[in-house]
């Protein structure tokens, strides 16, 4: 039995496991993600993150979701492990990565004020640090798509932000069924095979919208989706609702930033790490 270290951490309160697999110590990831991320009989979280060796950048980031599904990206997931990866000196302050979305850059902007007592080992660790991270160009929008459920017609927008997701504006955002309204969005056939994440916006004002989604892979409402935040302020802007940058109020309460024009899109905020242990 091999003892395998790992770090809890948390963007805006989605929530991983984060791990350096660097040395191919979990072989069987989809299996380790479904027991892990378990909330009653593992770890609990949205996902696992692993940090691997790159030829091309200074690690690869591995995402496994935490039904076992690999995901291409996780803009939170992204935030996170660029984290790891500095407080473990794997990589600088300012990184490159690979992802199954292309290569990302990340800047450790500073860290928060500690008011807790720090652990010998992880010096920097339970602090907030402000992480921000070059996105993926967003591809595949489509606007103005119509959609049939529950006897309805709705109107939505398509965007691929890393992975893909339906946005829907609405008024009512509090009181909404993620969860149920969701699945159907996510599961609807206009979206197969893959399906899609699906991103509830409402607009808040010039540079603000909140947001709150269903993630494909968690199979329901998570408090923060990174690439969710991502798609749902690049549509606001396409359709001039609202001005760059964006300030977007998460399902958890926190607000996170992103910036985009024609050229670049930014994603901004803060990582905790939760805890340090061992498996």
């Amino acid at each position: 039995m091999q003892k395998i270290n790992f770090a809890k951490m948390s963007g805006s309160g989605n929530d991983f496991v984060v791990l350096d697999n660097r040395k191919k110590i979990v072989k069987n990831l989809s299996n380790f993600a479904k027991k892990y991320c378990h909330r009653k009989f593992g770890i609990g979280a949205d996902g696992i993150l692993l940090v691997e060796n790159s030829k091309i950048a200074d690690f690869k980031m591995i995402y496994y979701n935490s039904d076992g599904s690999r995901a291409s990206f996780c803009g939170n997931g992204a935030r996170c492990i660029s984290l790891f990866a500095y407080i473990k000196k794997i990589a600088h302050q300012k990184m490159t990565f690979e992802s199954d979305a292309g290569i990302i850059s990340a800047e450790i902007k500073n860290d928060m004020k500690c008011h807790c007592e720090r652990s010998a080992s992880w010096r920097r660790a339970w602090q907030s640090y402000c992480i921000k991270i070059k996105m993926p160009s967003p591809k595949d929008i489509k606007q103005n798509i119509k959609i049939g459920i529950d006897k309805k017609n709705l109107d939505v927008s398509y965007i691929n932000t890393g992975v893909p997701h339906v946005v829907l504006f609405i008024n009512n955002i509090k009181n909404i069924d993620v969860d149920n309204l969701g699945r159907k969005i996510r599961y609807h056939k206009q979206f197969q095979p893959r399906g899609a994440n699906a991103d509830f916006v409402k607009i808040l004002g010039k540079n603000k919208i909140q947001v709150r989604t269903y993630e494909r892979g968690v199979e329901g409402e998570t408090l923060a989706c990174g690439t969710g935040v991502v798609a749902s302020s690049v549509i606001s802007i396409t359709k001039g609702l609202v001005l760059s940058p964006v300030n977007v109020l998460t399902h958890g309460g926190e607000i996170l930033k992103v910036y985009h024009d024609c050229c670049n899109t930014f994603f901004e905020g803060k990582v905790y790490i939760t805890f340090e242990g061992r498996i």
